[in-house]
């Protein structure tokens, strides 16, 4: 399921009318904005958000600039994209680093949003930067809490600050107390939640605050409930100031709602999202490459960036060579499909591909099952056979499809895909300008 996928089909289908004409009317501008202005309120999106959205879009849309355009359908999606990307933003908004460490960062949010996970992810995020991030047990309240940030600042490989079940006031002071002590530059606090907003608990938060000094106040919010988490940013930002918003399940949202409308409401930025369960399925908050997701264009830069953590630049050099000499096999194979899986859902990363989203809109999405199916049947050739799949015939086709629990139907299928895959490579190699 990729990102605001919903949302995303109906404003593609509002600008496909309009496309390929030559020119355009003022009438047929209104007409693709009120399907966009019907678009974004099934998304969720905020009311007055969009009544404002589509006011400033018709203005421009409206102009002589595009009315006598020879490109007119591209001047308004590209009005359209802009708009998008300063709803939200306008450009990926970075944490706040103290001049005097630690820098202190209060996690907030209700229960249920994902924010102790949120806390450990973000200290994996501050690691891969070169931070020593400490975790802090703040919420004493939720049964198993305490516990449940231990587990994932293990698996974070960070240190969780924790003195049980007493004041959490006193335990935010003695957890900055400890990080300065011990040299640790980051201090992420991990306050307590509620299933609703209630007095006790901003008194609480407003008292940490009040007693740490906080660097950063990152609320945690759900993208999946729409309008109810820009309510939530609201009320959280009323009493503490928030500096901004972290937004979870990202990767679940296909209407987008709560990421068009936090920014406008609030005057706060987003500046993470959560894309996955996995401690490292966490993106900093781009508005541009997200409005290319919101409009089929792609996200480049996103995909770079997660092919880079995927894979090592030997890695990359060796498969180049490999490609060149047209010398891929199976190992090759089975390596690549690992680092794919680490970069993220796999209908998501085609999604970031220019042009590719949108080809391939309307068609059955990339089964995650079937590619583990692949990988049973790669895993139960012999080494000999990875390295040279044209010994595998008839017989050994048969003890391949049984020692993966699959047919030789399978067999045969994964068998063309890597020729064709190396015959693509070999016509790519042909062209001019062969590189990765």
């Amino acid at each position: 399921m990729a990102i605001f996928s919903n949302l995303s089909e109906k404003l593609n289908h509002a600008f496909s009318k309009i496309i390929n004409r030559g020119k355009l009317t003022s009438l047929e501008i209104k007409d693709a904005m009120r399907e966009v202005k019907m678009a974004l309120l099934e998304a969720d999106v905020n009311y007055l958000v969009v009544k404002k959205f589509i006011s400033d879009v018709s203005e421009k849309a409206l102009g002589d600039e595009v009315l006598k355009s020879l490109t007119p359908a591209q001047q308004v999606i590209k009005i359209v994209r802009d708009e998008l990307i300063a709803l939200m933003g306008s450009n990926n908004q970075k944490l706040e680093i103290s001049p005097k460490p630690p820098t202190i960062i209060m996690m907030c949010g209700l229960q249920g949003a994902g924010k102790t996970t949120m806390c450990g992810k973000l200290a994996v995020h501050l690691k891969k930067n070169g931070k020593k991030p400490l975790l802090v047990a703040c919420d004493i309240y939720r049964p198993a809490a305490i516990n449940q940030l231990q587990v994932v600042g293990k698996q974070a490989n960070a240190t969780v600050f924790e003195k049980g079940t007493i004041n959490p006031v006193k335990i935010a002071k003695e957890g900055v107390e400890f990080a300065k002590k011990q040299g640790y530059d980051t201090v992420i606090i991990d306050t307590a939640g509620r299933l609703h907003i209630d007095e006790e608990l901003m008194k609480e938060l407003e008292e940490i605050k009040e007693a740490v000094s906080p660097t950063e106040i990152l609320l945690t919010v759900d993208a999946m409930i729409g309008q109810d988490s820009v309510t939530t940013a609201e009320e959280f930002n009323k009493r503490l100031e928030i500096s901004g918003v972290i937004l979870t399940k990202l990767d679940g949202d296909t209407r987008g709602g709560a990421a068009l409308s936090i920014k406008a409401i609030t005057g706060k930025p987003i500046k993470f999202c959560g894309v996955g369960e996995k401690l490292g399925d966490l993106e900093p908050f781009h508005p541009d490459r997200i409005a290319g997701r919101i409009l089929g264009m792609g996200d480049v830069l996103t995909l770079i960036e997660k092919a880079q953590e995927a894979v090592s630049e030997e890695q990359a050099r060796e498969l180049e060579k490999k490609f060149r000499q047209n010398k891929f096999d199976f190992e090759d194979y089975l390596v690549q499909m690992e680092n794919l899986k680490k970069m993220g859902n796999i209908n998501d990363i085609i999604g970031m591909i220019p042009g590719l989203g949108a080809k391939l809109k309307g068609m059955p999405k990339i089964d995650e099952k079937q590619l583990e199916r692949q990988k049973a049947i790669i895993q139960s050739m012999t080494p000999y056979e990875r390295k040279n799949p044209e010994v595998i015939k008839a017989s050994r086709r048969k003890r391949i499809a049984e020692g993966s629990g699959t047919g030789i139907q399978d067999v045969n299928q994964l068998l063309k895909q890597l020729e064709k895959s190396k015959e693509m490579m070999k016509q790519i190699k042909n062209k001019k300008g062969f590189g990765f």
